[in-house]
């Protein structure tokens, strides 16, 4: 897979910030505007381990409404699930009119985790990737705009960040037996995404591979792709005026006997 040649120096913090602040007001924009038109947005993210998923799922939606964007990061299957046609469990969750859901790993489990750890057969993984580009073409012809990221980092820079979650008891909990097998694996997981891309990137849901060794570029980056790929236009600002507060009438603060927290700062 071809990567960026070019090695910019990492994004500093105020930079990252300032351009942050921008998108998510364009973010609003964009929620605006689906909730407005109806619009069904439907955003996939697939990745190596500590690519980063949470952190870009986070930029995106700190400042906009959990009511209009709805993140989707199902458990392992129950046994129930397991039972059912594969594709079952991820059907309810997709985007009706005025949504925008975002897929923290999807249905591509099985093109990734699952067959490289052997949760699936080679069987069960080749039919999906057999099947899936015509269950995305449905998705897509039902007025669904799908978005698919995959996020990329060095071999070394997962390293590091594996590391980092070791030694650092405020990342331990991130760290998951998963993790260490998915390392110790590094192939076999490249050779399973290579697959996926092979079978699954088609004219109407292609995928989108996003560089994320720098955190901050690579949520801007994505964030940035996201804004130019969903056909908004924002709406007329709105002249909103404070109401007049009503008079007190009479009314004075009791005395209750309720349980303050400390005010130490």
């Amino acid at each position: 897979m071809e990567t960026d040649k070019e090695v910019l120096p990492r994004m500093k913090e105020k930079e990252y910030q300032h351009e942050l602040r921008r998108l998510h007001g364009e973010l609003v924009a964009m929620q605006e505007w689906v909730k407005d038109t109806g619009a069904k947005v439907c955003v996939v993210f697939e990745g190596r381990d500590t690519a980063g998923k949470g952190g870009v799922i986070k930029a995106i939606t700190e400042r906009v409404s959990p009511r209009t964007f709805r993140v989707v990061a199902l458990p392992a299957p129950t046994d129930r699930e397991k039972s059912q046609m594969y594709l079952q469990r991820y059907v309810p969750h997709l985007p009706g009119a005025g949504d925008v859901v975002i897929f923290d790993r999807s249905w591509y489990n099985r093109a990734g985790v699952e067959r490289v750890l052997g949760f699936c057969t080679p069987e069960q993984s080749a039919q999906f990737l057999q099947l899936v580009p015509e269950v995305e073409r449905a998705i897509v012809d039902s007025g669904v705009i799908l978005l698919k990221y995959w996020l990329e980092v060095s071999p070394e820079e997962q390293t590091r960040r594996l590391e980092n979650r070791i030694n650092d008891p405020r990342k331990y909990w991130k760290l998951s037996p998963m993790d260490l097998k998915s390392y110790s694996r590094w192939y076999d997981y490249s050779r399973a995404r290579d697959e996926m891309f092979r079978t699954t990137d088609t004219a109407w849901a292609p995928w989108y591979v996003a560089n994320t060794d720098d955190k901050k570029r690579g949520r801007l980056n994505v964030i940035t792709h996201l804004l130019d790929n969903v056909p908004y236009q924002p709406l007329a600002h709105k002249d909103v005026k404070l109401p007049k507060r009503q008079k007190a009438d009479g009314y004075r603060e009791p005395v209750l006997q309720v349980r303050r927290i400390p005010t130490p700062y």
